[in-house]
């Protein structure tokens, strides 16, 4: 009797974040008998301003079937909008090329929206990792609107997995717990080499040995027109405190270039002895100095999910994590000056935190790879209403 064909399974990439939480999943895939990988890259991922992360994917041994180019220049709200429709139309011309049996979409980027429009019109099952949080921004009817065009779920933490059958969800469609970048951090050797940071990018040098802050802010679409006023908040606190500091530099988010703009006025206006920028760092290189650093202070939702594996402590600024799942080790503060500064000062006096497995166990991928092997596809979504 002939085997049966493996399972074709496309993974969509599109930004530095969604390849850092996917890598243990691709590599779980990859080595499972049962199914076939194809990795179509979009988003920022394949820009040269954002470091053209696309190469550390390649660099990873990992194939890239197809690379695609959507991302409307401006990151404006008319511009990510118009983004979406480019997505529909490339990710379309993939799906029809490599023709996979599911399609596996994490998070809540409008580039993996386009991803799961495409998908469900071409009555291709999807996956959905990290359905059912809550967030501010965009991101969080992105999020929903991934999760109603999704046949399977796979949630990072129980209260996300409670949230998913509350709207509808059925229960047989919620193939598990967990979030895969916990994998990383679980076996991680988290010596930080000073060159990772201190060969790229400019500004001071960082000495990764003594204490610094990581800093990363991301634009909140809903606020669109305040997020420069924000950053200079954010960079006022900094400069009050004067610590050694790593920042990277924000995605292509509405709103973006105008959090760029302060940046560069006040790192040419100030020239900081303490400050550093970077475009962008691989998986395991962040999670290092996510580890590494005293604090780390923004909005990106790594704070949330990732230092909570570490124990690093968090300042959250603003809403664009608002109402997202925490552990003990966040603060949450308004963007301004004086609240940033105190909440920064009291977690560098407080220092680590206990890790955390509220984001995941450290053992997520291998279930998703045996639950992508396993499950039964089908097209007709409906919700569970009673």
């Amino acid at each position: 009797m002939p085997d049966s064909p493996r399972r074709r399974v496309c993974i969509i990439l599109v930004d530095r974040a969604n390849y850092g939480r996917l890598k243990p999943v691709m590599r779980a895939i990859a080595d499972h008998p049962a199914l076939e990988m194809s990795v179509v890259v979009g988003g920022t991922m394949v820009l040269e301003r954002f470091d053209h992360a696309v190469n550390v994917v390649k660099e990873d041994g990992f194939p890239v079937s197809g690379e695609i180019y959507i991302e409307l220049e401006g990151s404006t709200p008319v511009t990510m909008a118009k983004s979406v429709g480019f997505g529909i139309i490339e990710f379309c011309n993939e799906f029809q090329r490599l023709k996979p049996d599911v399609v596996l979409l994490i998070g809540d980027r409008y580039e993996a929206l386009s991803a799961a429009i495409a998908a469900a019109y071409m009555n291709i099952p999807i996956v959905h990792m990290q359905g059912g949080e809550v967030s501010g921004s965009i991101d969080e009817s992105t999020r929903h609107a991934i999760t109603r065009f999704a046949q399977f779920h796979f949630p990072s933490t129980r209260r996300s997995a409670e949230y998913l059958g509350r709207m509808g969800e059925r229960a047989d469609t919620i193939l598990g717990i967990g979030c895969p970048s916990s994998d990383i951090a679980r076996s991680l050797d988290l010596r930080l080499d000073p060159a990772v940071v201190n060969s790229r990018g400019s500004g001071a040098t960082i000495d990764v040995t003594k204490p610094f802050l990581l800093v990363v802010f991301h634009p909140i679409t809903t606020e669109y027109g305040g997020e420069r006023g924000q950053m200079e908040q954010l960079l006022a606190a900094l400069d009050e405190i004067r610590m050694p500091t790593l920042l990277l530099w924000p995605n292509i988010d509405a709103g973006a270039d105008h959090i760029s703009k302060a940046i560069r006025v006040y790192r040419d206006r100030t020239r900081s002895a303490w400050l550093r920028t970077l475009t962008n760092l691989g998986p395991e290189s962040y999670l290092k100095v996510l580890a590494g650093c005293a604090c780390a202070v923004g909005n990106s939702s790594s704070f949330v999910r990732d230092a909570s594996f570490l124990g690093t402590p968090v300042v959250l600024v603003g809403n664009r994590q608002k109402g997202r799942e925490t552990g003990e080790h966040v603060i949450r503060v308004p963007p301004l000056k004086g609240e940033i500064a105190i909440g920064v000062r009291r977690q560098l006096e407080r220092g680590p935190y206990t890790p955390s497995t509220l984001y995941g166990d450290g053992r997520v991928a291998e279930r998703v790879a045996a639950s992508l092997a396993s499950l039964v596809p089908y097209v007709q979504k409906r919700l569970a209403y009673e």
